[in-house]
């Protein structure tokens, strides 16, 4: 029977309820020196906030080595009320030091992959519910390879999904020829993240066409030029026959975009960007990208 595997154990897909399918309490990177997610209080206040918006779930695509604090989640997810689901999984080479990378290499990272998700991240109890890995711009480098591979066997011998960080929303396709195509995963166990990045209708539609799900995250980046096209692209693919293939997130990543920060946060997806969604798509069809997709996308057969 299909569960999807929350920080504090299996649930039905539809205990799930409105959801945040793609975003981030705790996040710590090489690359974004003095930005990081590490503060627990500011995540039960996010967190807070968005159960006061009307949200019941959140799922943390952090992956290994990159500052989860797995550890806290559990009592963050009983104080708060807001179901949580965690990652395994690798980032870009880019996130890691050089030693790191060498020592998992030489010890085997589907293993890992297949050991957080089956027994538990270290010492905590908690299990994974979900594996990330991430492309390159336009490209998939050796890292990205190796990642997706170790991520694909995890998946044959769990059945967890695999949700991808597209670079900037880039190589979609090559994605999906690489998991689906030579790796064998089945296009609904795969999940493509910042699609809205990069909004070429074409593409979209082709890799919606392999049946993965489509993450529109982010909206309330400003950075992104592209985000304000998102709701003609979600109308354009769900009339396309591929409404049923879409989900939404907020991709909160620096300590600076929590709403607890004084930034728009989580509670944002459901404050301003559904309502914008709604106009366009119309009310039924956002509440089951919100509250029916996520629990879909993310429930699995457990082996």
């Amino acid at each position: 029977m299909s569960q999807v595997r929350t920080v504090l154990g299996d649930i039905p897909p539809e205990e799930l309820g409105v959801c945040d399918a793609h975003d981030h309490l705790f996040l710590r990177s090489r690359q974004m020196p003095g930005q990081e997610l590490d503060d627990v209080a500011a995540a039960r206040g996010e967190l807070a906030a968005f159960r006061a918006a009307g949200g019941a779930a959140v799922v943390q695509w952090t992956p290994y080595g990159m500052g989860r604090r797995t550890a806290e989640l559990a009592e963050l997810s009983r104080t708060t009320g807001v179901r949580l689901v965690c990652a395994t999984g690798l980032h870009q080479a880019a996130h890691y030091d050089a030693e790191l990378l060498g020592r998992l290499r030489g010890s085997g990272l589907a293993e890992l992959f297949v050991s957080e998700l089956t027994e538990g991240i270290g010492t905590t109890g908690v299990r994974a519910g979900l594996i990330k890995v991430a492309g390159g711009f336009h490209a998939l480098d050796a890292h990205a390879r190796w990642t997706m591979t170790a991520a694909a066997e995890a998946h044959h011998a769990t059945g967890a999904p695999i949700a991808v960080h597209l670079e900037l929303g880039t190589g979609a396709l090559d994605v999906l020829d690489l998991l689906c195509g030579e790796l064998g995963v089945p296009g609904d166990r795969v999940i493509l993240g910042h699609l809205n990045r990069s909004p070429d209708p074409v593409v979209q539609r082709q890799a919606a066409a392999s049946g993965c799900w489509l993450a529109f995250d982010g909206p309330s980046h400003a950075h992104h030029a592209t985000d304000w096209r998102m709701p003609e692209a979600v109308r354009a693919l769900a009339e396309a026959g591929f409404g049923d293939r879409l989900l939404l997130g907020g991709d909160t990543v620096v300590a600076g975009g929590r709403s607890v920060d004084g930034g728009p946060g989580m509670p944002y997806l459901l404050r301003r960007a559904r309502p914008r969604l709604e106009v366009e798509l119309g009310a039924e069809l956002v509440e089951r990208m919100l509250a029916e997709h996520p629990g879909r996308a993310f429930a699995v057969d457990w082996r």
